[in-house]
């Protein structure tokens, strides 16, 4: 016996949906503490600010090893990756295990608070 009707079966997979797509698009207000938080350590907001790690202004569609005076792994150089919504939210759950031999090892767990720094990564221009 089927426990929900077919109007209970269709609304019920609207607001899964629905709460779905929310979350993924993110809150770039949340993602810029996060940032400050866990990323602003080793990365910049700044265009040509390099640290530790790169700048990530303008990093949302670009390719992976590309920020100009930035001494890269070989990894990260010959990934071929573009930087998109996908890309990053697999870089950043596992940073290692998305680009073996890439030198970020810190990643975030929670695929919430990846949206949130999504969102504002996509903020970030050159």
């Amino acid at each position: 016996m089927n426990l929900f009707s077919g109007r209970a079966t269709i609304a019920m997979t609207t607001i899964l949906l629905g709460s779905s797509g929310a979350l993924a698009a993110g809150d770039p207000g949340a993602g810029k503490g996060l940032f400050a938080s866990h990323c602003a350590v080793c990365h910049s907001p700044n265009p040509g600010d390099n640290k530790t790690g790169p700048s990530l202004a303008g990093v949302v569609g670009s390719n992976s090893g590309a920020v100009p005076g930035f001494s890269f792994s070989t990894a990260m150089k010959n990934a071929g990756v573009t930087w998109d919504d996908a890309t990053l939210d697999k870089f950043l759950a596992n940073p290692t295990g998305f680009i073996h031999g890439t030198m970020m090892f810190v990643g975030l767990a929670n695929a919430g608070d990846r949206a949130d720094v999504i969102a504002y990564l996509h903020t970030l221009k050159k």
